[in-house]
């Protein structure tokens, strides 16, 4: 695809956003809803809502393709929603997009805030994790964690801090790499009143970041950030991606012109875009850790 033609999808989706979020405002719906209305379901199996602990929101949403890509890993997503809001339901469109590639994508809900306040729902990302070890015969290739916003700043922790599966008596090894798309990974959360509260309770604002953590081991990450994404910033990736090579780290790095912060998201969904940058850099990565594994 050459850049006309990028830019041009660019703008597509970024009107896609617009429309959906006028859609949201007038008909009372989620903007996810619509997407996942609209799409497309290859062949794949879907097992829903099996519980990986105890809690009301320990639950997750699993998709299997019809034909995994040999050696491939299983991809765990944690979605965004400034640790506050979200339902696994809602990214169906990610399990279907990832699993139409030939991987097993596991999607969990996990605690939020008022009901907890960090790290609990990086604590949940870890029971995931030792789940899907423990029940996913795929998951011997290893797990890619993954995750949009807020659920890249979990997903980049368990990553990253490997005190979180050592509580969930895993060892680092299960984790083969990282996905993050617009994640918060180097803001202070006590600097900003919306989060504040969800954060109060740490002892220490470093361990809240995850590019405190950036020197902590070579596993290879994919990092991806819209240069139009005025929520989180794209400096967020930049820093990490800066921390982890200083350190000899495996970062791939990808801006992506005309793109904010939800559309990226979007990009995610096999209805609108079927070979933009951001399936693609997604996809390339996800099968080297196959040929790695294999």
């Amino acid at each position: 695809m050459d850049k006309a033609q990028r830019k041009h999808l660019s703008a597509t989706v970024n009107s896609l956003c617009v429309s959906l979020a006028l859609l949201m405002l007038l008909g009372g719906c989620s903007p996810l809803y619509l997407v996942n209305t609209i799409s497309t379901e290859n062949d794949l199996t879907t097992v829903s809502d099996e519980r990986y602990g105890n809690e009301q929101r320990h639950q997750l949403d699993i998709y299997v393709p019809e034909s995994i890509a040999p050696g491939s890993p299983v991809v765990v997503f944690f979605y965004g929603g400034s640790w506050k809001r979200g339902e696994k339901a809602n990214y169906a469109f990610v399990g279907r997009t990832l699993s139409s590639k030939g991987f097993i994508t596991v999607i969990p809900d996990y605690r939020l805030f008022p009901e907890v306040t960090f790290p609990a729902f990086v604590e949940d990302g870890a029971k995931v994790l030792a789940w899907v070890s423990e029940h996913i015969e795929q998951a011997r290739n290893g797990i890619v964690v993954m995750g949009h916003s807020a659920g890249a700043h979990i997903a980049a922790l368990l990553a990253l801090d490997k005190s979180y599966l050592e509580v969930a008596e895993q060892p680092l090894s299960i984790i083969s790499g990282m996905i993050g798309l617009a994640g918060p990974y180097g803001f202070d959360p006590m600097q900003y009143r919306s989060t504040q509260p969800i954060f109060a309770e740490v002892e220490s604002i470093e361990k809240t970041m995850p590019v405190t953590f950036a020197c902590s081991g070579k596993l290879p990450l994919l990092l991806l950030h819209g240069l139009d994404d005025s929520i989180v910033i794209p400096e967020n990736s930049r820093e990490l991606k800066r921390r982890a090579h200083e350190c000899s780290g495996n970062v791939t790095y990808v801006e992506l012109d005309d793109i904010g912060h939800f559309s990226i998201l979007l990009g995610l969904s096999n209805s609108f875009l079927a070979e933009d940058a951001i399936q693609s850099s997604i996809e390339i990565f996800l099968q080297s850790l196959s040929q790695q594994s294999g």
